[in-house]
């Protein structure tokens, strides 16, 4: 099973995806199946994720499992892989608000999950592509059987999606060229991944310069044991393959993405009292992030250059203000004064249209006040990314 580097040898590898195989494609056969709350996106869901969902087939939605809402902006025209895409909701539509769970739960995939791939569909627009990858055929049936059902609902002159059968942790054994992609996504699947190295790296090559990884997982307040990470139901459950937070950051920082932002994150309580026995000294959180593949521009620290950025006020339904990460909301019109890496975020980035930018990197003032190295995930001292205050 994987170590604190996210990897493990041949033999775990072929257990892990027999596994998680036959626990998506034969346990679970809809998101109630599920046996924590884990993989149930509990956010509140935006409306433009909501008129997206409403075109979206039913047998797609009822196979969604995921732990957080992958609906990045400014995708129109964009390519879209989705990793991990199950049976395409997160292609052909986003995820849902809530899942109702007792002692069931669920989750999803990505480079894009088979009903997130239905949704970000939509949001890529006929002119766009959306790439969905998984590894259980059980999953990519549904996605693919619907098809032609999703492009003559959203009114398409041919389709604009395309589901491969495939691991995240191999992606350039399929047919996907390095560098192609604007933007990927994944809603609860590294976890699932026994080499989590890998997934990155290879995202990381798929990726444009100024493209992004955004993608939803759960992680851990430290390194789960191994005798858990044994434990099929909590792995097939997306908890103890989760990553200790410190461990996921340093593996995102090895692969090329220097600075991972944290976008939102929230407590999972696994409601499942025999499952919470076993995991009682150890807490999980599902958080969204983003890893931004700028190479050569970003910088291990927060620094202070003296700049500023002023949004525009023009990214489709932020008319007032838009948040790049948990500790950056930009008013319309107003200066925010930002780091060396935030400006890059957004001037090196398909955002760079939506801002007007002061200053350059001509002057250092060191590093920029009040940023921290704790993660916010576990603020009490467990954990967190930036302190209150960083830039």
């Amino acid at each position: 099973m994987p170590t604190a580097n996210g990897t493990a040898g041949d033999a775990a590898h072929a257990l892990t995806f027999d596994s998680v195989k036959e626990y998506y494609g034969k346990v679970l056969a809809k998101s109630s199946d599920l046996k924590t709350n884990a993989c149930c996106t509990a956010e509140a869901m935006p409306d433009r994720v909501k008129r997206a969902l409403a075109k979206v087939h039913d047998d797609v939605l009822i196979k969604y499992y995921g732990c957080g809402i992958v609906a990045p902006d400014e995708l129109f025209g964009k390519r879209v892989l989705d990793l991990g895409c199950g049976s395409g909701r997160d292609v052909y539509g986003t995820l849902p608000a809530a899942c109702a769970v007792l002692s069931t739960s669920h989750r999803t995939d990505v480079i894009v999950t088979t009903s997130a791939l239905k949704v970000l569909a939509q949001f890529v627009g006929e002119t766009g592509e959306c790439v969905g990858v998984d590894m259980t055929d059980a999953q990519l049936e549904v996605a693919r059987g619907t098809e032609e059902w999703h492009r003559e609902r959203f009114g398409y002159a041919q389709k604009n999606t395309r589901f491969v059968t495939g691991y995240i942790e191999r992606l350039d054994e399929l047919e996907l060229e390095a560098g192609s992609f604007d933007v990927i996504v994944s809603n609860c699947v590294l976890n699932l991944s026994p080499d989590k190295q890998s997934v990155l790296a290879q995202v990381f090559k798929l990726l444009k310069p100024g493209g992004e990884l955004f993608f939803s997982d759960v992680y851990a307040s430290r390194r789960v044991p191994k005798a858990l990470q044994q434990d099929e139901v909590l792995w097939g459950e997306c908890i103890s393959g989760a990553l200790y937070w410190n461990d996921f950051e340093r593996l995102a920082q090895k692969v090329g993405f220097a600075d991972p932002r944290l976008v939102k994150a929230a407590p999972i309580t696994v409601n499942n009292l025999e499952l919470e026995r076993k995991v009682a000294h150890i807490r999980f959180v599902s958080a969204t992030y983003r890893l931004f593949k700028l190479p050569g521009l970003l910088e291990p620290d927060c620094e202070d250059y003296g700049q500023a950025v002023i949004y525009k006020g023009t990214i489709l339904e932020h008319p007032q203000e838009w948040a790049l990460d948990d500790h950056h909301t930009m008013q319309k019109g107003k200066v925010f004064p930002v780091c060396g890496n935030t400006w890059h975020m957004v001037y090196s980035t398909r955002f760079r249209e939506h801002f007007e930018f002061i200053g350059n990197f001509d002057t250092h003032f060191g590093i920029y006040e009040g940023c921290g190295r704790t993660s916010k995930l576990f603020p009490d001292g467990a954990s967190a990314v930036c302190a209150p205050g960083c830039c």
